[in-house]
């Protein structure tokens, strides 16, 4: 049975919408009233699937609102549609098109809606990005402060560097509560930081970025992570297998963890050293060391979770977190 799907192209003041890919685009304001008349719209229509690509936060609050209409919504990798559009000789590039094209990628890929995330997860997400924003902006104006001598630009920079100080142990305070508030998150907090160089802002970061992990197998949470070796053969030629994709965010943290463990965590050390021993280059050491972590980590998140299902159900309100 054909699904009666709606394509629409984001951008911030507008949400361009297409019926199937030869329905007639309509127009609609990325505001909150805009967002109602677009799922009028879709209801009108009798629409099974609003499909939308992600376009860096534009998109969030036509999710959340469009699935307050009871309007299953899923978001798209903006690459995937592009690359698609290609594949099918289709080279011109319109908010039209791209909502007609939004639209058949979903149907011939037969997409499935994507899971809200709940409240506490958006609330830990976004807390988590607004600390690395403040903690790389003080970094910046650290390093832009050794360069100056004049005391009065010097005065500048440490009343920045004050407040943004301030504000980072604001921040890491109040994400610390919220871990320590959720019976999952608590826990996994204590399973990761067993391991030597996991710290509470390595796991504040897992846990908002990869919501996750401990529910998908070792394959999966790699290629999430986008640290999974993606195979390069054809006939008898065999590529060399490379990592791409996943979430940058991630595997970058992942990078830089995995070098503090094979510093200090015995398996690791023996790991690092029997790669470097074989003539592995540094980035392959480097890239197999952080797939090393993720999969521990996995491997611990999969029994926190084991275990705290096996408790009695009251206990439990943010399993799915």
């Amino acid at each position: 049975m054909t699904r009666i799907l709606c394509g629409v192209d984001v951008s911030s003041r507008w949400l361009d919408a297409s019926i199937g890919r030869t329905g007639t685009p309509q127009r609609f304001p990325n505001t909150p009233d805009g967002i109602a008349h677009l799922a009028a719209f879709c209801h009108q229509h009798h629409v099974q699937l609003v499909a939308m690509e992600a376009t860096g936060g534009y998109e969030r609050q036509a999710f959340a609102l469009l699935a307050e209409h009871d309007l299953p919504v899923a978001i798209l990798n903006p690459r995937q549609v592009r690359q698609f559009a290609q594949s099918m000789g289709r080279l011109e590039k319109t908010d039209a098109i791209d909502a007609s094209m939004i639209a058949w990628f979903a149907d011939v890929k037969h997409i499935q809606p994507t899971t809200l995330s709940p409240a506490s997860q958006q609330q830990l997400r976004a807390l988590v990005t607004r600390l690395r924003q403040l903690t790389d902006l003080r970094t910046a104006q650290t390093n832009q402060q050794r360069l100056i001598t004049d005391p009065l630009v010097q005065a500048s920079f440490h009343e920045i560097l004050a407040l943004l100080n301030r504000q980072i142990r604001t921040l890491a305070q109040d994400i610390a509560d919220r871990i320590a508030a959720d019976p999952l998150w608590r826990e996994l907090d204590h399973a990761f930081r067993t391991i030597k160089g996991v710290a509470d802002r390595t796991v504040a970061r897992i846990m908002a970025e990869m919501p996750e992990i401990g529910t998908l197998s070792n394959k999966a949470v790699s290629k999430l992570a986008g640290l999974a070796p993606l195979a390069q053969d054809s006939g008898r030629h065999q590529g060399r297998r490379a990592i791409a994709g996943g979430r940058p965010t991630v595997r970058d943290l992942l990078f830089l963890v995995a070098s503090v463990c094979g510093r200090y965590e015995p398996d690791f050390i023996a790991f690092r050293e029997r790669l470097a021993a074989a003539g592995k280059p540094p980035k392959v050491v480097r890239i197999a060391l952080a797939h090393k972590l993720l999969i521990r980590l996995n491997a611990k998140a999969k029994q926190v979770r084991h275990t705290l299902q096996a408790k009695p159900s009251n206990s439990l309100q943010t399993l799915t977190a």
